[in-house]
């Protein structure tokens, strides 16, 4: 398992398989340490180590997917902010060229929303379309830099502009910024081997409390799962429609 194959594959089955390799894992231990009937030693002190790592390890990468998430979600809100802005300050050219220049806004804040469907293919013809329109409205904006009337407008639109353009890209990253993959992997590898361990220190002379043991990996897996829920905030159930919202509403007002 890899990081590719983590991040492409559905969170709900690779959960629910980690569920399941967690149930395997401590019926393992359980007759793993009814075979070797001479094992008398508690590993109590080994057990609380693996387990102590594995609740400091959740930790860890519970704020790490978190303060991405948050990241995300503010950067959202500076481009919708800057999208405003710039669209403001078209009022200061005459008619003709605010005309055009809304006209351009409303197609690029179109990419901007499409740019946040769950569709890689439409994500990347939103790109290529963002890109296209925010070109033209630095072409224009440049064109008319070279109009003295325009000086006080174009001191103003270059640089809601280029803030505008530039978020585009800090965007992108915070998008693809995610909790490595490899962390992800040995959450699974010491989830799992907790779980093994749990059940090879169950006495012999009792039997599983498989309530105990399926409660502690559903405790387990949900915590993973919301870890990796906060990374795919486009894809989950925790993610950033609320703020997709606000350049959909700056949508609305042309």
């Amino acid at each position: 398992m890899n990081s590719s194959l983590i991040y492409s594959a559905n969170a709900w089955v690779l959960c629910s398989l980690l569920f399941l390799l967690m149930m395997i894992a401590s019926y393992v231990g359980f007759r793993a340490r009814q075979k070797n009937l001479s094992a008398g030693e508690s590993l109590g002190p080994v057990e609380g180590s693996l387990f102590a790592l594995l609740g400091l390890l959740l930790a860890f990468t519970f704020g790490m997917a978190g303060s991405r998430y948050d990241n995300r979600r503010a950067v959202m809100i500076q481009e919708v902010n800057d999208i405003g802005t710039a669209v403001l300050r078209a009022d200061m050219y005459d008619d003709s060229s605010r005309i055009a220049f809304r006209k351009d806004f409303k197609k690029y804040i179109e990419a901007r929303v499409a740019y946040y469907d769950k569709d890689d293919a439409k994500v990347s013809a939103a790109k290529e379309l963002s890109s296209k329109y925010a070109g033209s409205l630095w072409a224009r904006a440049a064109a008319l830099s070279k109009n003295p009337a325009y000086l006080a407008a174009t001191n103003q639109m270059i640089p809601a502009l280029n803030e505008m353009i530039d978020i585009t890209t800090v965007r992108e990253a915070s998008m693809r910024t995610k909790v490595p993959g490899i962390i992800l992997l040995l959450l699974f590898v010491i989830s799992i081997a907790c779980s093994c361990l749990a059940g090879f220190e169950i006495p012999v002379s009792k039997r599983i409390n498989w309530i105990t043991v399926a409660g502690f990996a559903i405790l387990t897996v949900l915590v993973i799962y919301v870890i990796m829920d906060l990374d795919q905030p486009s894809r989950g159930l925790i993610n950033l429609d609320a703020n997709q919202q606000l350049m959909k509403d700056l949508l609305q007002s042309f």
